[in-house]
């Protein structure tokens, strides 16, 4: 589809502010129906753009979608590695990343439907953007966590294991939880996977296990759970609602 000149905009901070309100209608849109299934019409609109701007500020539906996945990419690199390096002994650093991977579930809703959304189209074969993903997210904070379970470990304060094995208990516990909802409902009839109080005691329960199972000294570190999980508060309201990573498709309209 031939592209409609548009000048540029007169007014920088004006044309600064268009672009990420586009990014942001653009993050939803995708988020929910995948790069196939958006549509740019709505996006505009959303945007309070016409299909002229948007196609000036980001040239392509592929563009823009590779934008929008590359902002949200970004902020949660961000979020997490601020965590993984602040001021803390490697195992309270441990703690605090585990918790906010729970919370980013939780609450950053459209970077996990893109996530899931990619990985599904690697597995199709498709050519997709999941090492833009692999490049900006997971490969840095991958070796940082990496670091914090080698020096915990050399300090005395973390149990030596395969680092590896103990990423994918402090953060595959919850993409597990998440992932299988569905079964939970019918092995717990009565409770609610994705209900406040329920997700409040998982929450609770991953930090106190971890407090248990990663510190040589036990004490130490329920201590350090009890702290992490006191001065973390758990997300609310509009926040609190989960993608169902089980139930994402990729439609292709």
């Amino acid at each position: 589809m031939a592209r409609v000149p548009h000048p540029p905009d007169p007014q920088p901070d004006r044309s600064v502010e268009t672009r990420a309100r586009i990014l942001d209608a653009a993050l939803r849109e995708f988020s929910a129906h995948g790069l196939a299934g958006a549509r740019t019409e709505q996006i505009a609109s959303a945007a309070g753009v016409n299909k002229a701007l948007l196609y000036y500020h980001f040239e392509s539906k592929e563009k823009l979608y590779l934008a929008a996945l590359d902002m949200v990419s970004l902020r949660v690199r961000e979020r997490s590695m601020a965590i993984l390096l602040r001021d803390a002994s490697p195992g309270e650093r441990l703690l605090r990343a585990a918790l906010d991977h729970f919370d980013r579930i939780l609450t950053q809703r459209e970077f996990q439907s893109m996530m899931q959304q990619e990985m599904m189209r690697q597995q199709k074969g498709e050519k997709g953007a999941l090492p833009i993903l692999i490049a900006r997210v997971f490969a840095p904070l991958t070796a940082t966590f990496e670091s914090i379970v080698r020096e915990g470990a050399a300090s005395g304060e973390l149990v030596e294991v395969d680092w590896m094995a103990m990423l994918l208990a402090a953060l595959g516990a919850n993409v597990f939880y998440f992932l299988s909802a569905p079964v939970w409902r019918l092995a717990t009839p009565g409770v609610e996977p994705f209900d406040f109080e329920t997700l409040r005691r998982r929450r609770i329960a991953l930090v106190e296990f971890l407090g248990q199972a990663i510190f040589i000294n036990r004490t130490h570190g329920a201590e350090l759970a009890r702290r992490v999980l006191a001065d973390t508060p758990m997300p609310a309201g509009e926040a609190i609602k989960p993608v169902q990573l089980s139930r994402i498709e990729v439609k292709k309209r």
